[in-house]
């Protein structure tokens, strides 16, 4: 029962993962016989949304937001190579993380410029509430577990913004999809913040 429990997926990205296991394990069999190794997928990604970025910038929404769509599962599929090479290590995970942060960014800095270009003002503030809003999602969760707290809560996480973002550039919604993201990321990183807290007065209360 305690084996079954912990395999049982708590969050959408555990569940999408969950469920994609099997699929993602059969390509990353395939790419494991051609020799490809973990970080050149990852660099691929991240190399994809600089392309995507551009295309963005310059107005080309649903083109770009098709390569961003490409891109998403390379995300899992890193680590899934890398796992079934069994080379799996903490900095391959570190520099999954890193880029995985700066393929967002890079996505709405591509996103800022073509507001900029449209003299959309209201739009490029947008853009900056959803780069820090996304930002403050993984900072909170990372600052609180090298305190030993969790915070794998909230309601717009990596994941779930993934699948705002991409869809909405594919039918060239760009500021909805800013909106969402810049409202959303940002509760996600204010529940977090409280689901910290909760535990830290927790922890105080114990201690008493």
């Amino acid at each position: 029962m305690e084996q079954a429990s912990q395999k049982t997926p708590k969050s959408l990205e555990e569940f999408l993962r969950y469920h994609s296991k099997g699929l993602l394990d059969t390509i990353g069999r395939f790419f494991v016989k051609l020799g490809v190794h973990p970080n050149t997928v990852t660099i691929l990604g991240l190399t994809g949304n600089f392309i995507a970025a551009g295309l963005l910038a310059y107005g080309h929404i649903t083109i770009g937001g098709l390569i961003v769509l490409v891109c998403g599962p390379l995300d899992a599929l890193d680590g899934a190579i890398a796992r079934l090479r069994g080379e799996p290590s903490k900095f391959g995970a570190f520099v999954d993380s890193v880029t995985d942060r700066y393929s967002e960014l890079i996505i709405l800095a591509g996103l800022l410029v073509h507001f900029l270009l449209l003299n959309d003002p209201l739009s490029s503030v947008i853009v900056y509430f959803a780069a820090a809003g996304s930002v403050l999602v993984s900072y909170v969760k990372s600052r609180a577990e090298s305190l030993d707290y969790t915070a794998k809560v909230g309601l717009l996480t990596r994941v779930e913004r993934y699948l705002v973002l991409a869809p909405l550039l594919v039918f060239n919604l760009p500021v909805i999809a800013v909106w969402v993201i810049a409202i959303f990321a940002n509760f996600t990183a204010l529940q977090r913040i409280w689901f910290v807290r909760k535990q830290a007065y927790a922890e105080l209360d114990t201690q008493k």
